[in-house]
């Protein structure tokens, strides 16, 4: 990682901003193929489209490829998509990473603990993922959407993967969503893994998050609805 700081907190080094932009005024029929049409002939790494109590709020965050993406993608402005214009602009990476965190709060992992959205300082702890609490599942976000199982094995080649325990996470019609889960034959093995994230598959940057084996049945059985 060579030293690399995420917010740059406590001291004069400031890496480069988070390369993401939010979308407000979204049609309530919007997919992320359509963003992907609305931003056509730029790089994108992730779409979070945005739910409130289980429905889409008109908002979604885009993560693309690096800085100048962001600024090509800010001239499109108050573009249409459909009947509605739709409103671009920044945003910073904590606001990405507390919209994953409700995302996945939303899906059942902490519906034991909470209901509605969790505390701050749960939230927060999304944004600092050496905080975060591991089990041998690792989601996996920004994938190219034709990733094949072994591309994934390469990617984790160094460390020691479940045989058969990846799911790569499609939508009802059979679309692949960009993300996956895969498992690992322990906890500190999951944790070692993490020094990928942000690495690359093919052209893409990919994420990873800490994950649970709840989760991930959650997202293989809505792959089958």
């Amino acid at each position: 990682m060579g030293g690399y700081q995420p917010y740059g907190y406590g001291g004069g080094y400031h890496p480069p901003a988070f390369p993401v932009v939010r979308l407000r005024g979204l049609p309530f029929n919007c997919t992320d193929i359509d963003i992907f049409k609305f931003f056509a002939g730029l790089d994108i790494v992730d779409v979070l489209l945005v739910n409130k109590n289980g429905r889409f709020s008109g908002e979604a965050f885009v993560v693309f490829a690096g800085s100048m993406q962001v600024e090509f993608a800010l001239q499109r402005d108050r573009q249409n998509m459909g009947r509605r214009y739709v409103e671009v602009f920044r945003c910073k990476r904590q606001d990405y990473y507390h919209a994953v965190a409700a995302e996945v709060n939303y899906e059942g992992i902490y519906d034991s603990d909470f209901h509605g959205s969790p505390p701050p300082s749960r939230a927060k702890r999304f944004s600092d993922k050496d905080q975060m609490e591991y089990t041998e599942i690792l989601k996996l976000r920004g994938l190219p959407f034709s990733v094949k199982e072994s591309e994934i094995i390469e990617f984790f080649g160094d460390f020691k993967i479940i045989e058969g325990r990846i799911h790569i996470a499609c939508r009802p019609d059979g679309k692949a969503t960009g993300e996956a889960y895969v498992e690992f034959a322990s906890v500190d093995e999951a944790k070692r893994a993490m020094c990928k994230d942000k690495m690359t598959i093919g052209s893409r940057y990919v994420e990873l998050f800490p994950s649970t084996p709840d989760e991930a049945r959650r997202a293989k059985s809505r792959s089958r609805q």
